[in-house]
Order: structure tokens, then sequence, then C-alpha cells
């Protein structure tokens, strides 16, 4: 069994679901302190004039010390909305924009108050559209007893130890957190994942890697997409 373990983002990078795509369960790592300016709450497309703009969930004030699994969204719906209209500038000339607006909507209208929660949901839905299996369970729900976890690192680990992994896949991002030793001791595989950023043309725009997924699918149909994350299974 392969693992992939990762706190649940918005709308990610394709780099994300491919490890998804890669992986066979997937556990929604919540319950570590929610960071500010990641990209748990926000992400990036294209800007309608120049480069890209961030589109953002607005949050509920909350301690710093909380954890992700208690971080709250803003009461002002709004941002749904104003989410929606920051994508429709993609109307005019991404071939396939009526697929994805109608996906984002659908994921928009989630009835969750709880940012992880809808997140999830959303990786959910679009895991469906490109025909990728989704298996997750949210860690703070499972109640694992685990050894011991000196370093960061060794969470990811010990639950693939805990869980009977075989092996663990994990983005090149993180790689600096883990010891390939401690894998290889205990017989799991350390896999690290760096596929290449998908490039496609986005006409009148100059094409970004590795924005929101959001935007791979206005340009590229899912079937292309998935056949693109298949090509590095």
């Amino acid at each position: 069994m392969i693992l992939g373990i990762m706190q649940p983002y918005f709308f990610p990078y394709l780099g994300y679901f491919d490890l998804i795509n890669y992986t066979d369960r997937w556990i929604v790592f919540d319950t570590v302190q929610y960071i500010r300016h990641g990209w748990m709450n926000r992400n990036r497309i294209l800007h309608p004039q120049s480069d890209w703009q961030y589109i953002i969930v607005p949050l509920k004030k909350h301690r710093r010390e909380d954890l992700i699994r208690d971080i709250e969204v803003s009461d002002d719906s709004s941002w749904r909305s104003r989410i929606l209209g920051q994508i429709t500038h993609y109307k005019k000339k991404a071939p396939y924009f009526y697929e994805t607006y109608a996906l984002v909507q659908e994921c928009l209208g989630i009835e969750e108050t709880l940012l992880s929660q809808i997140n999830v949901a959303c990786l959910d839905r679009v895991c469906q559209y490109l025909g990728i299996s989704f298996n997750y369970k949210y860690f703070s729900e499972m109640d694992l007893q685990l050894p011991s976890v000196a370093a960061s690192g060794d969470w990811a680990l010990r639950i693939a130890e805990v869980l009977g992994a075989g092996e663990y896949a994990n983005p090149s991002g993180g790689v600096n957190i883990f010891d390939p030793e401690k894998f290889a001791e205990t017989g799991i595989i350390l896999t690290i994942r760096e596929v290449p950023p998908m490039e496609y043309a986005c006409s009148g725009y100059q094409f970004i890697p590795n924005l929101s997924i959001i935007d791979v699918l206005m340009w590229n149909p899912p079937e292309g997409v998935k056949a693109y994350l298949d090509r590095y299974n």
C-alpha cells in the first residue's frame, strides 16, 4: 500500500493531484498548527491583465496555536461569488471554461464552515472530475496509537508504520524533513515525487507553471490531465 499524507490545500497545483493519483490511501493531516500565508486558504490563477492573482477564502479570527481542523471560514459568504467572478476572465479564451466554472461553482456551494472540510470536499470533487481515486481519512478521526515522534519527518514514518504501508510518497518540496535511513530501517520505501510542470497553451496569456488546478482545467480536458499524471506513475 502506498500512503500519502498532506495538509488539505485549497484547489492546489497539479503536483498535489499527482500525489493522490500515485497513492492508494490518503491521510488528511489536520492536527497540526494552522500556518498563515500558506496554501490552506488561498491559491493562484491567471490575472486578466498580466501575471497571476490570488483566490482567497477569508477566515474567522483564530488563535495562532489553533489546529487546522478548528479553522473556520468567514460568515460573509460573498467570498464564493468573488472567486467565481475572478475566474470569469477565462470565459472568452479558455476552451474548457464552462466545465471548469461549473465544477468550481459546485465546490464552492458546499455547505461547510470548517476550512479543512471545504478543502477536502473540493479535492474530492476535482478527483471525481479527473477520474482519480481519492481514498482519504482525516487524521484527527483515526485515533492511531503512534510510537514517539522525535522530528517533523517522523510523523509520516510512524503513521505509515502503524498502517502497514509499504511505501510513503511526498512532494519534493518537503524532502528535507525526512530521514531516509529511518525509513530504510523500517522497510518502508520513501518516494519523493517530482513531476514536471504540465505545460499547455493559454491563448492571450503568458503560461505560468504550478498555478491552481483551476487554471490547468480551464485549458485542458480532464482525460488529458489524467493521462499526463498516469504517464509518471
